[in-house]
């Protein structure tokens, strides 16, 4: 493998990353292009392997000895700490992040995204290590723009909804709306970790992913996930389609997202990981502010790439209205916008997405339908009669 080389024109050298939560949608991907594209090592720290399954063997693989699997809950396992001394940089992508579970899992979900983050964040800075945190776009809560009358102007000015690590506010609903808790609990580690960082030197870098998109991203319920399971907009939309049913959109599909390619989002971390002099310090937006639709868009986008992908026939009534009480339960809210401003990523590491929405989503539902349909059908099918 050739030296590589940072933006600077430096030789980058070989490095131990001990990554959290690497078992996961993002973890895998990261771990895969680790394996593929650099000389690092990766002790990879998670419950589930099934997604990196592929790494860890034969033996014979171009990256064997390069990769470490430890099945380790970092709620409760004494070898944390261990592991964190062995690497000279931890990624923590360890989270509860599916809205269902904010309303319906509360304390879980502020549990698992900010009290079992403390001693990662701990071990870091007493051990001098670097620390790359996974926090997320809905820390922003609401646009500013939100709060002005409908018919307002400026609703269409990007100063009142465009997001910008630096400057903009972090708005959140009232207590009662306990959507926020899972904002709430990212922003308080977030915070932390820039307080460490101001006051006991640690290196670190905070990442806010806007919504990133692609293959192995969350289950689908009933597969390989629970029955009762709700994924994230994209999987239940997937789940829908591959069942042939209608995509419920919550509230009427109003809301506003961004999405990324998660190849092209992979791309930026790992120009944060090998760039620290100008990665550390920083929150990044990573986002592509390019591929903007409603939620609505999003469903009948999906539905036509589905159609396209499948050669199955869309449904007369591709979608329909749920409310968000129906769907989430009480206390659920919402962000009206999510457009992520890339000023920063781009000055500081040069990156910027590629992928338009249509392709990234071709690639998911052509991966989600050859890994997914047949076994859908087979769960689908009544049985007969003896």
């Amino acid at each position: 493998m050739a030296a590589r080389m940072d933006l600077d024109g430096r030789p980058i050298k070989p490095m131990t990353i001990c990554m959290i939560g690497a078992g996961g949608f993002i973890g895998s991907h990261l771990c895969e292009k680790l394996m593929a594209e650099t000389p690092h090592k990766v002790l990879a720290l998670d419950v589930y392997n099934d997604k990196i399954k592929r790494l860890l063997e034969p033996d014979s693989l171009p990256w064997a000895g390069r990769i470490e699997f430890h099945r380790i809950n970092i709620k409760h396992d004494s070898r944390l700490e261990g592991l964190v001394k062995m690497a000279d940089l931890t990624i923590n992508l360890a989270a509860i992040c599916t809205p269902a579970d904010y309303n319906t899992r509360p304390l879980d979900t502020i549990y698992s995204n900010f009290i079992d983050a403390l001693p990662v964040v701990k071990y870091c800075s007493e051990n001098s290590k670097r620390l790359i945190h996974f926090s997320t776009c809905e820390v922003y809560g609401k646009t500013i723009g939100s709060f002005l009358p409908k018919d307002s102007p400026l609703r269409k000015d990007p100063a009142y909804y465009v997001l910008k690590e630096d400057t903009s506010p972090c708005i959140f609903g009232s207590i009662e709306k306990q959507r926020w808790s899972y904002a709430c609990a990212k922003q308080l580690i977030g915070r932390l970790i820039y307080a460490e960082g101001a006051e006991s030197g640690l290196d670190f870098t905070i990442v806010r992913p806007f919504n990133w998109i692609g293959p192995r991203m969350d289950f689908i319920p009933g597969i390989d996930g629970p029955s009762e399971g709700v994924p994230r907009v994209l999987a239940c939309f997937t789940n829908n389609l591959l069942r042939r049913e209608p995509l419920k959109l919550v509230d009427g599909g109003q809301s506003q997202r961004t999405f990324v390619y998660i190849k092209d989002a992979i791309e930026a971390v790992l120009l944060m990981i090998e760039n620290p002099d100008r990665a550390n310090g920083h929150i990044f937006n990573v986002g592509n502010p390019n591929n903007e639709v409603t939620v609505r868009q999003l469903a009948e986008m999906m539905t036509q790439v589905y159609t396209k992908v499948s050669g199955e026939p869309m449904l007369q009534s591709p979608s329909i209205d749920v409310s968000s009480k129906e769907f989430y339960g009480e206390g659920y809210d919402d962000s009206d916008k999510r457009i992520p401003d890339m000023t920063i990523i781009n000055k500081q590491l040069g990156w910027n997405p590629k992928t338009s929405l249509w392709d990234l989503l071709e690639s998911t539902l052509t991966y989600q339908y050859r890994t997914y349909a047949e076994a859908i059908k087979k769960s689908m099918a009544k049985p007969t009669a003896s």
